[in-house]
């Protein structure tokens, strides 16, 4: 009983510095793309901003794996939070008289910093998750789950959040404020952090990093795919849509336009999380065994595939007002983050079923550089295709990023049924 009062209070604790950052990640994203938008950036210039963020995250979970695995979680936990501060203080130190190729350096270097930070925390978070959660009935789902739908959920308060510093506090101002918070959270956490996580192992190999199980392989690349089908139009393409839609050009227009927008993104994300947390209700985890999750994961990233397909067509074929594709994208967008709510929870749990304890920390971090790989890809071609080709090429590469994250997806097996499974 005691074991399992710490096993939560550390669960608690872990989850709370996740919310914290999330908050701070997602207001941080806002605030740099609609900024230096209003700055004038090009869509691909505002998707420079934003990549060496992803590939940051991505040489991150290949390694914080390792290190998480040989000093254990809660080092690598209040590492993600500090850096995440140190990126927060750069950037309010950002000069608006530099060069435009100085400030774009600057930044993705800053948000090179911040990449770092988000996934030493969430590959911590995660990982605890499988150490901490109890093994009886779907306790392992449902955890992962609340932490995975909770975040975004914060994640989505964020964006509103960094819309609404931007338009009354300013940019400067906002990141300020945001790093003094996460470091009082910081403090916080550290002073009251219970015991509960696992200090490492010292023996561990940074050759062990990469997998050698085809599940956690095949999972990971249908995770790429995954996180690309929606980042290729959450980055740049439809904020630079909506706002090419919303603004009138005045300051009080722009404004409005920043808030739309950002109301729109963190409903999005809100609405995500809450799909996550539900997910197992859902699908009635409880009742299924992992082949038949496994079935499930393939049949959701199916659906997932016809939604930007249409809402490509719709784009393409649009010849009204712009008010009634408007109201399309939005409702159809919807649906996808419906659906892709559902994929990415069933991806949430089978790489902590496929995985084992004594390799949590390293197949986790493996699994989540794919998906810091498939943000990179969606980023890159999120500006890239809607500098092109506007938004109907951004849905059509959405829907053909979906269509090949099923394609590996369906290779999956369950691996063999445990004594409770049977």
């Amino acid at each position: 009983m005691e074991d399992r009062k710490q096993g939560l209070a550390a669960y608690v604790a872990v989850t709370a510095a996740y919310w914290a950052f999330m908050l701070t990640d997602g207001a941080l994203r806002m605030l740099v793309l609609l900024h230096f938008h209003t700055l004038g950036f090009s869509p691909i210039q505002l998707a420079y901003l934003f990549l060496l963020y992803e590939f940051m995250g991505m040489v991150t979970n290949l390694s914080a794996g390792w290190v998480a695995a040989r000093f254990g979680l809660t080092p690598t936990l209040y590492a993600g939070l500090s850096l995440q501060i140190l990126a927060l203080i750069a950037l309010a130190n950002l000069d608006p008289d530099w060069m435009l190729a100085t400030s774009v350096v600057y930044v993705m270097l800053v948000q090179g910093l911040s990449g770092v930070a988000k996934d030493l925390a969430k590959m911590s978070s995660k990982s605890a998750v499988k150490l901490l959660a109890p093994t009886t009935d779907d306790g392992l789902f449902r955890w992962v789950a609340y932490l995975t739908g909770s975040k975004n959920a914060v994640k989505g308060i964020g964006f509103l959040l960094g819309t609404l510093l931007l338009g009354w506090v300013g940019f400067t101002g906002s990141v300020i404020a945001m790093a003094t918070v996460l470091a009082t959270i910081l403090v916080a956490i550290a002073a009251f952090m219970p015991a509960g996580l696992p200090r490492g192992r010292k023996g561990t190999k940074f050759r062990e990093v990469f997998s050698k199980n085809r599940n956690v392989n095949l999972l990971s690349a249908a995770r790429v795919f995954l996180f690309g089908a929606r980042d290729v139009w959450f980055v740049v393409g439809i904020p630079i849509y909506f706002y090419a839609v919303l603004s009138d050009g005045t300051e009080d227009g722009n404004r409005l336009a920043f808030f739309q927008i950002g109301t729109f993104m963190a409903l999005w994300i809100i609405a995500y999380g809450v799909v996550q947390a539900w997910a197992p209700g859902l699908l009635k985890a409880k009742e299924k065994t992992t082949d038949q999750i496994v079935a499930l994961a393939i049949r959701w990233v199916g659906l997932l595939t016809v939604i930007p397909a249409a809402l490509a067509i719709a784009a393409l074929v649009a010849s009204g007002p712009a008010g009634w594709l408007t109201i399309t994208l939005v409702a159809g967008l919807m649906v996808f983050g419906f659906v892709f709510a559902v994929n990415s929870s069933v991806h949430s749990y089978l790489i902590l079923a496929f995985t084992e304890d004594t390799r949590v920390t390293m197949d986790v971090g493996f699994y989540y550089m794919s998906n810091a790989v498939g943000r990179l890809l969606g980023t890159l071609l999120s500006g890239l295709s809607y500098q092109m080709g506007g938004l109907p090429l951004t849905l059509g590469t959405a829907a053909l990023m979906a269509f090949l994250s099923w394609h590996a997806a369906r290779r999956l097996q369950a691996p063999a049924p445990t004594p409770q499974e049977s």
